[in-house]
């Protein structure tokens, strides 16, 4: 098969999806496309699955990671393509970053419990196991499912929109890296930077100052949360700084009857130019 359409942004229970990684192989073939990456937070606990998945589909699988940065309190993600996940620095620093995230958890449920809600981060790793989730990829949707599971919510987006989301009063930033170093671990593992759903952050400024620094591979300009306008403005970003652009739906799968983002095959791009420049750097 001729890799053409590819979904390059698709999360598993590595992280904080709801498939596991070769379920969402397979959801990658059923729907048509001949790539896909599996691009979890911070981990890449789940590529190994998928690729073996994927060879039996004849799909290819692209080895990926959307580690969690930040600026000025805004949350920054930026999308890694290809590293070597055995390479021992990189193996460290992933550590380094579920630390930090296990830390941020914890923190996040004291600050339910003082609003008066009965929860523990024991009953938020259950429901991480119920969801087919190791328990180190526990997140904001697991709590989420705690507090609807309570009746504290009534919904996985409205237990985000009144406890979780950024602002809300259980939420706590997690401690995160600048961009600019999430770039240069990507790089250094050998792999290749990309900035994910730039039109997330309202911050132009910061997406021009990244895709002009000369590290920068890549920008999401295709993602479920970009309209036409959007996309456009990202696209003229990327080729001004002859960027390569890329897109995926951000699939996290259904709780429910709830999908975050979109469905696999949603948002997607021709994947030649990011395998060109992954060929380029090996």
């Amino acid at each position: 098969m001729a890799v053409t359409r590819a979904d390059l942004h698709a999360h598993t229970t590595a992280s904080d999806g709801v498939d596991s990684p070769a379920a969402v192989a397979r959801l990658t073939a059923e729907a048509g496309l001949a790539a896909v990456a599996i691009t979890d937070h911070d981990t890449m606990a789940g590529v190994e699955e998928a690729v073996r998945e994927g060879k039996r589909l004849g799909l290819l699988v692209l080895p990926g990671i959307e580690l969690s940065a930040s600026e000025d309190g805004i949350d920054i993600h930026v999308l890694g393509y290809g590293m070597d996940a055995g390479d021992p620095l990189w193996r460290e620093r992933l550590l380094r970053q579920g630390s930090a995230r296990t830390r941020r958890n914890e923190r996040m449920v004291e600050q339910l419990q003082a609003l008066g809600i009965d929860m523990t981060l024991e009953e938020a790793v259950e429901a991480a196991r119920a969801a087919g989730a190791a328990p180190a990829s526990l997140g904001r949707p697991h709590l989420a499912s705690v507090l609807v599971a309570k009746g504290a919510a009534a919904s996985i987006r409205d237990a985000f929109d009144r406890y979780l989301g950024e602002g809300a009063p259980g939420y706590a930033a997690l401690p995160r890296i600048a961009p600019e170093e999430a770039i240069e671990w990507i790089l250094e593992a050998g792999g290749v930077p990309v900035l994910a759903h730039p039109g997330l952050y309202g911050r132009d400024d910061i997406v021009k100052r990244l895709a002009g620094g000369g590290r920068l591979a890549g920008i999401e300009t295709s993602h479920p949360s970009h309209d036409e306008r959007q996309e456009q403005r990202y696209a003229a970003i990327a080729a001004r700084f002859g960027l390569i652009q890329t897109g995926g739906s951000d699939y996290h799968g259904r709780r429910g009857e709830e999908l975050r983002h979109s469905e696999i095959g949603a948002r997607t791009a021709d994947a030649a130019p990011l395998l060109e420049r992954l060929a380029a750097q090996r």
